[in-house]
């Protein structure tokens, strides 16, 4: 009987036995007590953390926006930088335009002048005419380069209800050329001469460098070739 008990015991279907230790009641609920406070504890911590990340969020966004409104009103500066820089870039072609166009000006004036002088000066050499018919008025010769000397006359003609005169005049030059006697006309020739009161009449006329000018004589014809008036002059000195 003892033996079969023994063996019962020892048999794999011998009942279970579950050892539970048994904790005082005070002790457990200090155990749930300390959980619940552990929990908490890291529940606001991570309600703190929270907080101090969508703070550190919004910090970040407030300080994107003023870059942004930085960089915006950068670029209106620059904007308003590069607008005035058109302007003054604008306003100092229209003066530098207006500066050669207002020189351009000032030469023609002189040039004007210039002529207006010259005319003044034939008109004063320019006598009363002793009688009706062609005249030639204040011939001058002056030497510009080597090679070439400019000339100007005023013809004028004389007489009451005086009809258009239409013709032509010649230039020649007469001088020294090694040593010889020389002369030279205009190389394209005789040149039209058309007037009713008066005209000036002046042009250039080209030489040899080495020849030694005496005279120029300045031969007005008519249509019929008819010489109406001649004229001879020297080189100015």
């Amino acid at each position: 009987m003892r033996w079969k008990l023994l063996r019962r015991r020892l048999s794999v279907s011998a009942p279970r036995m579950i050892v539970r230790s048994r904790l005082p009641w005070p002790l457990r609920w200090a155990l749930v007590a300390l959980m619940l406070g552990f929990s908490a504890a890291l529940a606001l911590w991570a309600f703190e953390f929270g907080k101090s990340i969508a703070g550190l969020d919004e910090r970040s966004q407030l300080e994107l926006q003023r870059l942004r409104a930085e960089v915006v009103m950068l670029r209106e500066a620059h904007a308003q930088a590069r607008q005035v820089a058109n302007t003054s870039e604008s306003l100092l072609t229209a003066e530098r335009a207006t500066q050669e166009r207002l020189a351009q000006q000032l030469r023609q004036a002189e040039a004007a002048q210039q002529a207006l002088r010259a005319d003044l000066g034939l008109f004063e050499r320019l006598l009363p005419g002793t009688g009706e018919g062609l005249q030639l008025r204040g011939l001058e010769l002056q030497a510009l380069t080597p090679g070439e000397l400019r000339y100007q006359v005023l013809v004028a003609q004389s007489g009451k209800a005086t009809a258009e005169f239409k013709g032509r005049y010649e230039v020649q030059l007469s001088g020294l050329l090694d040593g010889k006697p020389w002369s030279q006309a205009l190389a394209d020739g005789p040149k039209p001469l058309q007037l009713r009161h008066y005209t000036r009449v002046e042009g250039r006329i080209s030489h040899p460098p080495g020849a030694v000018i005496k005279t120029l004589q300045l031969k007005v014809l008519d249509a019929q070739g008819v010489t109406r008036a001649v004229q001879q002059t020297r080189p100015l000195s």
